[in-house]
């Protein structure tokens, strides 16, 4: 079969070679690859891992192959999961409650949209409880985690506040449900109740200044790339008992990672959440695509479709 694998020679760090067919294990369901997303961090992995290497986490399409151990969807089953690597293949293997079904009016590009972002999204928005009345501040809003946290807060019931690096990006995040759009964190802005920061630097100082009594940021990337200086005065800005806590999804519980999957799909095709996917490219085109993320000309997820 066909499959990317990591070659340093090459301009993007990766080409498209004939690859052994995957050997899962037994609790495994063998996917035929519709759609697959490219995350930024998958970028770093790219340069890091071995040559040879096969890359791809975020996969939809549909279940092949059951799982031996009888876990997991049936043959014929249109999926979106979480692979541990070889995403970017024509099939792969993925643990069985790492897949969720798809409702038919969800498409492959949009399914492949959701694993890392949308979980992430989800989980981290679980850490602030219940979110009723609540008030929500999500920074990097129209990054592929931010556009999903500013969506699933406002379908919660929180008053969403986001966060955009420029005026450009307002409107966008207005037609994604957000209550007001932020360009800064002056003292004018909040105080907030629970704060999802995917952003870093200078930015991770000047929330935690923005909490409300008791309130919590929930720190879950450094999208800027720049290290943040947070000190002690930092929280005494804040209302007392403001926290900041660092976040992994893959920490949370990934045995449930397949029922999160279907809760989120289940939204889409109830028109509750819009996966922001750029024009999907096809998979030939996968190289070119990880060099426009590379280079931030990539507008809105990155998705490569097999069909």
């Amino acid at each position: 079969m066909l499959g990317y694998i990591t070659d340093p020679s090459a301009s993007a760090g990766i080409v498209r070679r004939e690859v052994p067919e995957p050997d899962g294990g037994p609790h495994d369901v063998l996917v035929e690859v519709a759609a697959f997303a490219v995350n930024r961090g998958e970028l770093s992995l790219i340069q890091q891992r071995p040559d040879g290497w096969l890359p791809g986490q975020d996969v939809a399409g549909v279940v092949a192959a059951a799982a031996a151990d009888g876990t997991g969807p049936a043959v014929g089953t249109r999926v979106a999961g979480i692979a541990d690597g070889g995403g970017w293949s024509e099939r792969v293997p993925v643990p069985s409650h790492r897949v969720g079904a798809l409702p038919d009016e969800v498409s492959f590009p949009q399914a492949a949209a959701l694993p890392v972002a949308g979980l992430t999204a989800l989980r981290a928005l679980r850490t602030g409880g219940a979110l009723l009345g609540r008030r929500v501040l999500v920074t990097g809003a129209s990054g592929g985690v931010g556009s999903f946290a500013v969506q699933l807060a406002r379908a919660g019931g929180a008053r969403v506040s986001a966060l955009v690096s420029s005026k450009a990006r307002v409107e966008a995040m207005e037609g994604l449900g957000a209550h007001e759009v932020l360009t800064d964190l002056g003292p004018e802005a909040g105080p907030f109740d629970l704060i999802l920061d995917g952003v870093g630097g200078a930015v991770l100082p000047a929330a935690i200044r923005r909490l409300a009594r008791g309130g919590l940021l929930t720190a879950y990337g450094v999208a800027s790339g720049e290290r943040s200086d947070v000190a002690f005065y930092d929280f005494a800005a804040a209302a007392p008992g403001g926290r900041l806590q660092g976040f992994f999804v893959y920490s949370t519980g990934e045995e449930t990672f397949g029922e999160d999957l279907a809760v989120l799909a289940d939204l889409v095709a109830r028109g509750q959440l819009a996966p922001q996917v750029g024009e999907p490219r096809d998979w030939a085109d996968t190289a070119e695509a990880v060099t426009s993320l590379r280079e931030r000309k990539a507008t809105g997820k990155v998705v490569l479709t097999r069909h």
